[in-house]
């Protein structure tokens, strides 16, 4: 989507406080790529993402900032751990499996666009064939009506949902194992090996032609029948084509931890071997390579790819310096205060006092806060992150679990309409009498 940077950053303003430079920074880099579509295709191929790395600690909205950016574009995105890869040849997973991971996440997001545009068409098929499983037993009822009358009822009965639960009997596939094997070509199995595919494909086409009778509800079949059609409707060559387009083009992958795999620097054994392993792993996808996937071979060349840590033990200089050149982007987000968590608990969309207090009503619980009571929140939230473990704005989930247990435990389904007011003398009430300072730590995300 065509957004400035301004505009970016003023979305991502609903969701995190603060950390303006990090917002930036994204920002920048998303309509860089815009920039570059509108380019010739040979310089395009000349200009490459500038890779970011966030530096921070826990809960300062890091993964918050690129999981928004992608989700306000629509773009492919997934996060990993630095910390579950190691260097090929020890136990771990190896590190192409992050692009492997990042085609899947894309694989939902355009497979889910496609069966949108048929869906219309392959509805209209799956109702079409539901009035003819429902015709025989509307003739009984209906016997001097006319066929096309007859079939027309049928049609507004199951539109309208007005048979939604009766039961009816379908012929359907029995197993979806053709729907896999057609978004795999030939040669491109996950772990990269092409040995085998033809036997695949062949029980793929062997199951593809299988159906068996169904027992199900009106509502159920037409979902069923609706599904199978659009696979049918769907061009599986031109999907594969599409994910991989998305993919190289606009896929985002964010690494988290990336500071837990610097080595000390010191004796160059165990598992500092291990740790720049890694790093050196990692180094040929971010610098542009070709991983093979389940939907074709991936190009990373132009794959955002986002790193984050908090480098208290280690800095960002002490990766090696080729991983160093391929992230030419550093912001540093900024520890939260008090007035911080005031502003997450009141400014950000979705905040959490809402969304427990909308949990609440389910039964008949109708909350609402004064501004003293939140602002002692966020007191709170500070001072528990400063005496013991800093877990940043996860911290604010812990604080109102506390702060709410008693009545989220006591709500049901026969109480009466009840009014609560959390206020300032609630909340001393709350964290002076009835929480120690040990209880917190069950709540520790």
């Amino acid at each position: 989507m065509n957004y400035s940077p301004k505009h970016i950053v003023t979305e991502l303003d609903k969701y995190i406080i603060g950390q303006q430079d990090a917002k930036k920074a994204v920002a920048i880099a998303l309509r860089n790529r815009y920039r570059r579509e509108q380019l010739s295709d040979e310089l395009k191929e000349e200009i490459t993402p500038k890779n970011i790395i966030m530096k921070g600690p826990t809960g300062v909205g890091k993964t918050e900032i690129a999981r928004r950016l992608a989700r306000l574009v629509g773009a492919p995105f997934v996060k990993v751990e630095a910390t579950k890869f190691t260097e090929v040849g020890y136990v771990g997973r190896d590190c192409e499996s992050m692009v492997r991971d990042l085609a899947d996440a894309c694989s939902r997001l355009v497979t889910d666009e496609f069966n949108k545009s048929v869906y219309d068409k392959a509805d209209k098929i799956a109702v079409d064939k539901l009035v003819d499983v429902l015709l025989p037993k509307y003739k009984e009822k209906e016997p001097s009506m006319l066929l096309d009358e007859l079939k027309d009822m049928i049609r507004t009965d199951i539109m309208s949902g007005k048979i939604d639960n009766e039961e009816v009997e379908i012929r359907i596939k029995s197993n979806p194992m053709g729907q896999v094997i057609g978004a795999i070509p030939l040669g491109n199995m996950p772990d990269g090996g092409d040995m085998g595919m033809e036997a695949f494909a062949g029980l793929g086409q062997l199951f593809d032609g299988h159906k068996s009778t169904k027992k199900t509800t009106v509502e159920k079949a037409r979902v069923m029948l609706r599904d199978e059609e659009s696979n049918k409707l769907i061009d599986r060559d031109r999907l594969n084509d599409e994910i991989i387009r998305r993919v190289e083009q606009d896929g985002i992958i964010f690494i988290d931890e990336i500071d837990k795999i610097i080595s000390g620097g010191e004796g160059g054994r165990g598992p500092d071997v291990s740790r720049e392993g890694v790093q050196r792993d990692i180094l040929p996808i971010v610098e542009g390579s070709t991983v093979k996937t389940k939907y074709g071979n991936v190009k990373t060349d132009h794959i955002l790819f986002i790193a984050a840590g908090a480098f208290h033990l280690h800095p960002v200089e002490d990766m090696i310096p080729e991983l160093q050149g391929r992230f030419p982007i550093r912001v540093e987000l900024n520890s939260l205060t008090s007035d911080d968590y005031y502003r997450i608990l009141t400014e950000t969309k979705n905040a959490l006092p809402m969304q427990y207090a909308k949990l609440l009503e389910v039964d008949k619980i109708h909350l609402t806060y004064t501004d003293e009571a939140l602002r002692m929140l966020a007191n709170i939230a500070e001072m528990e992150n400063e005496s013991g473990e800093n877990i940043g704005a996860r911290r604010l989930h812990s604080v109102i679990e506390i702060l709410l247990e008693d009545i989220s435990y006591n709500a049901g389904n026969d109480n009466p309409d009840i009014d609560i007011v959390i206020d300032k003398p609630y909340v001393e009430k709350i964290f002076a009498d009835k929480i120690s300072k040990n209880d917190y730590k069950k709540y520790i995300i």
